[in-house]
């Protein structure tokens, strides 16, 4: 299809290349998440399911780091007391099959951001679309740095913390698959579209709906509200939360810096 100029558009012609970026978005994260039906083994039994034993990474870093901070041992895991238990006749086919299709769509986002500045790129101006590389490269360094902290801190605070928690001895835990996994995409997803913010300030800022005053004004209630979901997907020490904090509050500083950016350099324009 031949390229148009933005002006000469219609409705229509806007929806066709919405329509096929679905597609070729849709096609990138089918072939991505063939390929990790080829890895299935792993990608279950060493990722997915790595925040569940008692020796993955995090559990390890942090009992060593509470050591040399001079902290008790209570931070330190020897055992995760549950199970997890599959009570629907097609769950582990699904999980199977969403679980593909959620690291197909983590491993073809940098595509899929192509895609979209492809789409909104002919709204530019030339000195704007040369940026593409820098956008593309940026937001997936962002994305992919969110998904990590999703799966290295954010996961296994979660998980040992519903494992420990408990009301009464007599409880035993035994958590669903389905409830699991979904915890495992919620909190990956998640954390790697919360890192985008500063990506989503840069552009609300060059279209003067976010201020450097409006988030400065608000940062009070963005500290608190990280500060509390750190309280609750992390065991109640204090080394654990602020390794949850730390990271979302310099996110939100950095889209601080960066309208303040976009606005004097709209100002010089």
């Amino acid at each position: 299809m031949a390229k148009k100029n933005i002006n000469e558009m219609s409705f229509l012609d806007h929806l066709e290349d919405l329509r096929w970026l679905l597609v070729r978005s849709t096609v990138a994260i089918l072939i991505m998440s063939f390929f990790a039906y080829l890895i299935s083994d792993y990608l279950f039994d060493t990722v997915i399911f790595g925040p569940t034993r008692p020796s993955f990474f995090t559990y390890v870093y942090f009992c060593e780091l509470s050591h040399s901070l001079g902290f008790a041992d209570s931070i330190c895991i020897t055992e995760m007391p549950f199970i997890i238990q599959n009570t629907e006749m097609e769950g582990q086919v699904n999980v199977f099959i969403w679980m593909c299709i959620l690291f197909g769509f983590i491993l073809a986002f940098p595509y899929i951001l192509w895609e979209i500045w492809k789409f909104i790129s002919p709204a530019l101006y030339n000195n704007e679309k040369k940026n593409a590389k820098i956008f593309i490269f940026f937001s997936s360094l962002l994305f992919f740095l969110g998904v990590v902290f999703g799966y290295f801190v954010v996961i296994p605070m979660s998980v040992n913390f519903v494992a420990t928690f408990t009301i009464s001895p007599t409880v035993i835990n035994q958590f669903t698959l389905d409830s699991y996994m979904g915890m495992v995409k919620t909190s990956m997803i998640a954390s790697g579209l919360f890192f985008e913010l500063p990506i989503i300030i840069y552009f609300l800022s060059k279209l003067g709906l976010v201020t450097p005053d409006f988030l400065r004004k608000y940062r009070k209630y963005a500290i608190i509200i990280v500060l509390i979901v750190a309280a609750i997907v992390t065991p109640p020490d204090v080394v654990s939360q602020t390794i949850v904090a730390i990271p979302m509050l310099l996110i939100y500083e950095a889209s601080i810096f960066i309208s303040v950016f976009v606005s004097k350099k709209e100002k010089n324009n």
